[in-house]
């Protein structure tokens, strides 16, 4: 069960302060606990102090980087349980998806754990004219400084841990702004860092209102944005940065291709599972599935019997597979998204409805191609199909997004398999599965409109020091 409260962190420790913040239960509607919220004298104090504490940081040894890293593993295992049960509470996300991304939150850190070992330099061979036959260089990663980490809703564990992890393990003290939906388990992630013998002022971790949140963005003494969320927000903090690096991971509007050589039942299975996974609520959802005319109206049949198979309701229940919406309002947006898709021609093969937070996991066809439904982010259990003849079509109506973050290709043929690679304008092309699958350790990001830069942990290491050279000039060479 939640606590009936839970305090922010602020310089490492935690704050109770004057205002706090409900948050709903997100099935039923009811305040499930209240969380104490940052007002501009905390958000102020914690920069501060993560800016103070910028030097101990980066004088920490790989192996005490590692040991933080390994106790929030050996911690967050022990807490499993109430780490689920409080994302599915705070999120609405079905209980067994919730324990699913525990597992990621601790396979995320325990990669961390490793790659804070291995955050290495070069060796360089200067000379390459007589001038420079006495040089050479050696060069070495150091800590960028302080950074601002702000996170969203959806994956309010494992994306908070891409962020805080790397960070830890590069040397970087930071300031983190949970969402306000849900906050929770980025606090409980505070609470286990505290136990830690970090640095005084190393984190800080603030549920805060957007008002008030100016200065994660535009403080300079923060060197670092990484941001997560909508690419409208997304690219306006970017205008506010100012000098600081900018990492972002926007939205998607994921193509799914079907060629004829494609196993249909597997590929019916997987999409299925990365259109409606958590309700949909992900930037890398199946929501444009492109099917081959010789394999349409069979995968088609396939998808719809299986849509009306998923069980729906209170997250909490083993059964379900499709839980609430993240709010009333994103229910009626969806709602009246699919009403306008059909209105313009498109047709309903399952589902549908909405009461409330709850959406049905819907599939269309015949989508208008200047409906909501097909030109911008879904974020919910709603998918179309289109058919196509010839492959390279398939490629340039995949491409027809402002969005650009992974697509899935379901083939046997490799030369397409290759030639989706060299042409889907995306940061990533899963063959024979959906776009929707992620490992943590790999590079994710993407181009256009769904951000700039690379998770995953080496590349945001990467993100989170900078290249230091050092030139050597051997004077017994003169």
């Amino acid at each position: 069960m939640l606590k009936d409260s839970y305090p922010l962190y602020l310089a490492n420790e935690p704050v109770m302060t004057d205002e706090s913040l409900e948050v709903l239960d997100k099935y039923s509607g009811k305040v499930a606990t209240k969380v104490a919220l940052a007002g501009p004298r905390e958000i102020e104090a914690a920069i501060q102090a993560a800016h103070d504490a910028a030097p101990a940081m980066a004088a920490l040894k790989s192996y005490q980087r590692r040991a933080v890293l390994e106790h929030c593993v050996a911690r967050f295992r022990e807490r499993a349980e109430e780490l689920s049960e409080a994302l599915c509470i705070e999120a609405g996300k079905p209980i067994k998806d919730s324990r699913g991304e525990v597992v990621r939150l601790i396979e995320t850190f325990r990669v961390a754990a490793a790659e804070a070992e291995r955050i290495e330099g070069r060796v360089l061979s200067l000379d390459n004219h007589e001038r420079a036959a006495a040089y050479f260089g050696m060069t070495k990663r150091v800590p960028i400084g302080p950074v601002s980490l702000i996170t969203p809703f959806n994956f309010p564990l494992n994306l908070t841990a891409h962020k805080v992890a790397p960070a830890i393990a590069a040397g970087c003290p930071f300031v983190l702004k949970p969402a306000e939906k849900t906050p929770i388990g980025a606090l409980i992630i505070g609470e286990i860092l505290a136990e830690t013998d970090l640095p005084k002022g190393a984190f800080s971790v603030l549920t805060c209102m957007v008002e008030n949140a100016g200065p994660f963005t535009k403080d300079d003494r923060l060197k670092l944005l990484s941001f997560t969320g909508s690419d409208k927000v997304g690219w306006m903090l970017k205008g506010q940065a100012g000098k600081k690096k900018v990492v972002l991971e926007l939205g998607g509007n994921a193509a799914c291709i079907v060629d004829e050589t494609a196993d249909i039942a597997d590929a019916a299975e997987r999409i299925v599972f990365g259109a409606y996974y958590q309700s949909g609520q992900s930037c890398i959802s199946v929501q444009r599935i492109l099917a081959h005319k010789d394999i349409y109206a069979d995968l088609r049949q396939a998808l719809v019997s299986k849509v009306k198979d998923l069980v729906a309701g209170d997250p909490r229940d083993e059964k379900t597979f499709i839980g609430p919406v993240i709010s009333k309002g994103d229910g009626e947006r969806l709602k009246s998204w699919i009403d306008a898709a059909v209105k313009g021609g498109a047709k309903i093969l399952a589902g549908g409805k909405r009461d409330g937070v709850m959406v049905d996991a819907t599939l269309l066809e015949s989508l208008p191609k200047d409906c909501d439904l097909y030109r911008k982010e879904a974020f919910g259990p709603v998918a179309a199909m289109e058919e196509f003849a010839d492959f390279d079509e398939a490629l340039t109506r995949a491409n027809d997004s402002p969005y650009g973050l992974q697509a899935g290709v379901f083939t046997r043929d490799i030369l397409r398999a290759h030639r989706a690679w060299d042409r889907l304008e995306v940061g990533g092309v899963i063959i024979n599965d959906v776009p929707s699958w992620r490992v943590d350790h790999m590079p994710y990001g993407g181009v256009k409109d769904s951000g700039i830069g690379r998770e995953g942990l080496t590349w945001a290491i990467e993100d989170m020091t900078e290249v230091r050279l050092m030139v050597l000039r051997r004077t017994d060479e003169d």
